[in-house]
């Protein structure tokens, strides 16, 4: 009977009551679909990449099919209404007979019509996870992606050394500070090659996180970004974007016009204070007394954007000039946050491009003939045999037990700063201090990254060091109260306390 009712759903003209049965069928399968999908244990990467668009197809499908149900249900055109009085009406029997003979009819036509029960779908997308093919691609990468181990930022690369004032560095040398874009002059990010650069990164890493994980919530991780983004623009503390001085002192002019209910009070403040006041918001400042103070007086609950641009000081160019460096910095910000999500694969491919580096000429060849003849060995060694978990060498095999206890890379370093990352061995524990993980986490902390910091990995060691270099570095300024010499009178040296007291006194 069901392959019957989906033949009938699917070829005749169905009724809105079997769409709806065929909905609710199809959203059980879905669910059950997706949660084995979840369930189901991976065993390679490359398996776990196809497993999650697996999962994204079923969960497209199933908001669809969702949607499709709740407007069925609403009826705005009241087909369904009809259809349930027709069924239930003093006719009964006759609409049963009907639409019998219509399915009757319909198979007489198409009586070699083999009819696909939905349940078939569903079986084979279970063969097909519990019997994965190794050579199966739901996704496309480059060959330099691995399938979504490593990055490939080669092209971001080119146009970042072709930046007109960008340092010329390698690729190797561009993975560990891409990110570092507050290093880069605050007046040479508004040209037009350098937005182009931050949206191709930014597009690029946007992309290659919903291709290794299509699931994620994409929207509230935006909203999560410029959230944060606005509040840290809006307090001047953005990395690479510090407030200048002459902002500062503007928005400290601001008057708050919440305690005056007429111009005639914010008049009673004088001329200076409604110009500053005027300044502060960008608008004209010219005028007699009581003109500032009804031109100030009349933004008193309204937005900015919605006064006339007559009364504004011509100074667009600054305005627009904002802006752009409002949407510039935008852009970094979702680099920032990306490059975060990211860094797994980012330490991958730092350590693949090394490990490629180092290879001889003889080995690269020797490599290319083993991924041309031998791609059955390669498939096998993709998972090497390492019951110890040894590091794997530049061949992609495990190193010997010897080296991995003389460079004590059984030993694990954990740092605090680095949001409790562990490090595996003195030297790359040693080198952490230099890289991006350690300076973020410093930088959020509100200490620069110097040599007095290093081997501290506890945030409570590292603020009480920076509290006491401030302290010392405080005892070493210039005290003019007891520090400054002047002269008397008669010739005699003595502290700025002292001479002012002789002054106030009239003894000079």
């Amino acid at each position: 009977s069901s392959g019957i009712t989906a033949e009938y759903g699917v070829t005749m003209a169905a009724t809105i009551i079997e769409e709806q049965r065929q909905c609710h069928e199809e959203l059980e399968r879905l669910q059950d679909a997706l949660v084995a999908e979840k369930l189901h244990k991976t065993n390679s990467h490359r398996e776990h990449i196809n497993s999650e668009h697996r999962a994204y197809l079923l969960y497209d499908r199933l908001q669809n099919c969702t949607e499709k149900l709740l407007l069925n249900y609403d009826d705005k055109d009241g087909i369904r209404k009809r259809e349930i009085e027709q069924i239930g009406g003093p006719n009964e029997f006759q609409e049963f007979y009907n639409r019998l003979r219509r399915i009757k009819d319909y198979h007489k036509k198409h009586a070699n019509e083999i009819a696909a029960p939905m349940v078939m779908e569903f079986l084979e997308l279970k063969n097909l996870r519990e019997n994965p093919d190794e050579n199966e691609e739901m996704v496309e990468f480059t060959d330099e992606e691995g399938y979504g181990k490593y990055l490939d930022l080669h092209e971001c690369y080119d146009q970042f050394v072709n930046l007109k004032h960008a340092t010329k560095i390698e690729y190797l040398t561009y993975l560990t500070s891409f990110d570092r874009l507050f290093e880069f002059p605050k007046d040479k990010k508004l040209n037009t090659d350098y937005r182009k650069y931050l949206i191709g990164l930014q597009d690029y890493l946007m992309g290659f996180l919903h291709r290794i994980n299509p699931l994620m919530n994409f929207d509230a991780e935006t909203e999560k970004i410029l959230e944060d983004f606005e509040d840290k623009w809006a307090t001047g503390t953005f990395p690479g974007w510090a407030r200048d001085p002459t902002s500062a002192m503007k928005a400290g002019n601001v008057l708050d016009l919440a305690p005056f209910d007429s111009a005639e009070e914010l008049a009673s403040l004088g001329l200076d204070r409604l110009k500053t006041a005027l300044q502060a918001l960008n608008l004209k400042c010219g005028g007699t007394l009581v003109e500032r103070a009804v031109r100030l007086y009349s933004t008193k609950g309204r937005d900015l954007n919605e006064l006339d641009p007559s009364a504004y000081a011509k100074n667009k160019k600054s305005r627009d000039e904002g802006q752009k460096q409002k949407e510039v910095a935008q852009l970094e910000a979702f680099i920032y946050h990306y490059t975060e999500l990211l860094s797994e694969q980012r330490t991958a491919t730092r350590e693949n491009v090394e490990r490629r580096q180092a290879r001889t000429a003889d080995e690269v060849d020797d490599d290319d003939v083993d991924d041309v003849d031998d791609n059955d060995d390669e498939d096998e060694e993709l998972v090497p045999y390492n019951p110890k978990n040894l590091p794997l060498g530049w061949d992609g095999k495990p190193i010997p037990y010897w080296l991995y206890k003389l460079h004590g890379l059984n030993l694990y370093f954990n740092c605090e700063i680095c949001g409790n990352f562990k490090y595996r061995g003195p030297k790359a524990f040693q080198r952490h201090f230099a890289e991006w993980r350690h300076a973020h986490g410093m930088r959020c902390l509100g200490i620069p990254n110097t040599a007095h910091f290093a081997n501290v990995t506890l945030i409570e060691d590292a603020r009480a060091l920076w509290e006491k270099i401030k302290a010392e570095k405080n005892k070493d300024k210039f005290q003019k109260e007891t520090e400054e010499e002047f002269e008397d009178s008669h010739g005699n040296v003595v502290s700025r306390k002292v001479y002012n007291d002789l002054k106030r006194q009239g003894l000079l």
